[in-house]
């Protein structure tokens, strides 16, 4: 039973029960504070609430995988567990497929089948009646009710700022092979080289992002709220910045853990998950590169 050949059976851990919990707060405070909900006379708590939740998420995090690396450190992890991974992870990064997919088709109804209604074409061209003077084009910086929505004055330059980060986030996800196979044949010195490669080519996309995010909201005009151009272009971007943000955490952990003497060439499934992921998270931008930026 000590060596867990056949099946691995962990003891009783507290940490669902502290995810449950910080995923139950930090999406309550989410809705409290985009909806603005607040006890009469006092400002909404939602900011707070969503806070205490990221910490105890963050908490949880650390401590559950805390374990699990422990666990395998000390050989309590069989094949049938490596197996287990390898599904969980398939099945995350399938989740997140979906979870962009579904942001994809907004973005692909609005422009072939919304959009064209409104401005009165298609089967359900009639929709035209609601705004009479709207013409239909996209990028949509002239929307149905620039009252209610005001578009933005101009769109983000695809061949600035976002072509460098595609060239940033293609390159990293050659470094993080190179590391990859580094690992694989014992090169310990090189792993750490082009995995650090890959942190900064990571943290240098962030850096460019947020720098474009500041032109398109104080000189463009393009906000979450300036129509469902601003609103679908700041969703997929958003949420894929923050996928990466979560990615080059993942992998400057994977550092620290290889710079401690974890991993070797038959246990390093921590660092191929990590790839795994990367790599999902370069084919994302490319979407959003040419569905996004360019088209």
């Amino acid at each position: 039973m000590a060596r867990h050949e056949h099946y691995y059976v962990p003891a009783q851990s507290k940490w669902p029960i502290i995810a449950t919990v910080g995923m139950f707060t930090t999406m309550f405070g989410l809705g409290t504070w985009f909806n603005d909900m607040k006890a009469a006379h006092s400002e909404s708590h939602g900011p707070l609430i969503f806070s205490v939740g990221g910490l105890l998420l963050a908490y949880m995090l650390f401590g559950w995988f805390g374990t699990v690396i422990k666990e395998s450190r000390s050989g309590l992890f069989s094949a049938q567990m490596d197996r287990s991974f390898r599904w969980g992870m398939s099945w995350f990064i399938f989740s997140e497929v979906m979870f962009f997919v579904a942001f994809f088709g907004a973005l692909f109804y609005v422009r072939t089948w919304a959009g064209p209604w409104l401005g009165g074409e298609g089967s359900k061209g009639v929709a035209h009646m609601l705004w009479p003077n709207f013409h239909y084009t996209w990028p949509l910086l002239n929307p149905p009710d620039p009252k209610l929505f005001p578009g933005p004055k101009e769109v983000v330059n695809p061949w600035h700022l976002p072509l460098i980060n595609t060239i940033l986030l293609v390159s990293s996800s050659a470094t993080v092979t190179i590391a990859h196979h580094a690992l694989k044949k014992g090169h310990r010195g090189a792993l750490k080289v082009w995995l650090a490669i890959t942190i900064l080519l990571g943290w240098g996309f962030l850096t460019l992002q947020a720098m474009e995010y500041r032109e398109a909201y104080h000189e463009l005009g393009l906000t979450l709220g300036s129509g469902i151009y601003g609103a679908t272009f700041f969703m997929l971007t958003g949420f894929h910045g923050a996928h990466v943000t979560i990615g080059t955490i993942i992998l400057f952990v994977m550092l620290m853990r290889i710079m401690r003497g974890h991993f070797d060439a038959e246990h390093q499934f921590g660092f191929e998950a990590a790839s795994w992921y990367w790599h999902f998270v370069d084919v994302v931008w490319i979407g959003l590169f040419v569905f996004v930026y360019v088209l």
